[in-house]
Formats: structure tokens, C-alpha cells, sequence
């Protein structure tokens, strides 16, 4: 028996994180949040160049670990942020070849709020890695493509998890 992939959707500071943990302890699950791993390996916090170039290949890794961990049958929660549907469906596509259960949590979190928790994510960061300026929040909300009701309607378990939720 395949396992379940959960994909977590939301800009920066919607909290994915937050809620990526709390599906951990509740659910066993493996997180796999690139972030942290791109973090964890980058020697200069300041090289957005070489932060920005590690993305895809540290997201690959996750997905190859993950297909590895659908298939024995575990639960894995992936915070990519997904912010395409295309994105969103080619992970579920391959999920579903593997005979996963695919869940898509889509965290729709209101502009202003979103930047308060980023301006105070940016002063608790401890590394100076994934400090977010106003800019590129804003460029976030121009390309961000929620899911639709027809697409959340494609899993097996979706919900939109807001700033009451």
C-alpha cells in the first residue's frame, strides 16, 4: 500500500511550517522542507545567487526521497510553497502513478497579514538566509496562482486553512 502525500500551498509566512509540524506529530509524517536544507548547506547567507541556485536541486532530492517513502507506504508533507497549479499537479500526477492518496492544503492568508508574520519571521531569523523585503513578497502575490475549487476537488483530501483556521 502506497502512502500519502501531502502538498502545503501558500506564499512565504502563510505558515506552512507551522502547520508542516503539526501534520508531522499528528500523522507520523516525514517533512520535507527545502528551506532548511538549503540552509543547512549554504555557506554564505548573503548569496541569494547560490540560495536561489540550490532550490531545484534540493527540491529533487526531496521528491526522489519522497517517491522512495510513498512507495514503503509513509506519509510525507512537502512545504514547497507550490504556487503553480502545474507544479501542484505534475507532484500529484506522479503521486498517483505510485498509488498514493494525495492531500493539498492551500493556506490563503490576507496580504497584510501575510507581511506582518514576514516582517516578524524576518527579525526571529537566527541566519539572514530567507529574510523577505516587501518587494518580493509583492512579486509573490503577482505569480501566486491559488487552486481553484475544481482542482482542490481532484484529491483526495484538500481544504483552504485561513488566518481563522
Amino acid at each position: 500500500m502506497a502512502g500519502t502525500l501531502i502538498l502545503l500551498c501558500g506564499l512565504p509566512g502563510a505558515g506552512k511550517t507551522t502547520l508542516a509540524k503539526i501534520i508531522e506529530a499528528d500523522r507520523n509524517a516525514i517533512r520535507m522542507c527545502p528551506d532548511e536544507w538549503i540552509e543547512a548547506i549554504l555557506a554564505d547567507p548573503a548569496d541569494v545567487t547560490e540560495r536561489d541556485r540550490l532550490r531545484d536541486p534540493i527540491e529533487n532530492l526531496q521528491w526522489d526521497l519522497t517517491q522512495n517513502y510513498l512507495r514503503q507506504g509513509r506519509t510525507i508533507v512537502l512545504e514547497n510553497g507550490f504556487w503553480a497549479e502545474e507544479e501542484r499537479t505534475a507532484y500529484a500526477v506522479e503521486a498517483l502513478a505510485l498509488g498514493a492518496s494525495i492531500e493539498l492544503y492551500h493556506l490563503d492568508i490576507p496580504r497584510d497579514k501575510l507581511w506582518r508574520r514576514v516582517t516578524v519571521r524576518n527579525q526571529q531569523l537566527t541566519r539572514q538566509t530567507f529574510v523577505m523585503t516587501r518587494e518580493e513578497v509583492e512579486a509573490g502575490w503577482a505569480v501566486f496562482q491559488p487552486p481553484t475549487k475544481e482542482e482542490l476537488a481532484f484529491y483526495d483530501e484538500a481544504a483552504v486553512v485561513t488566518a481563522e483556521s
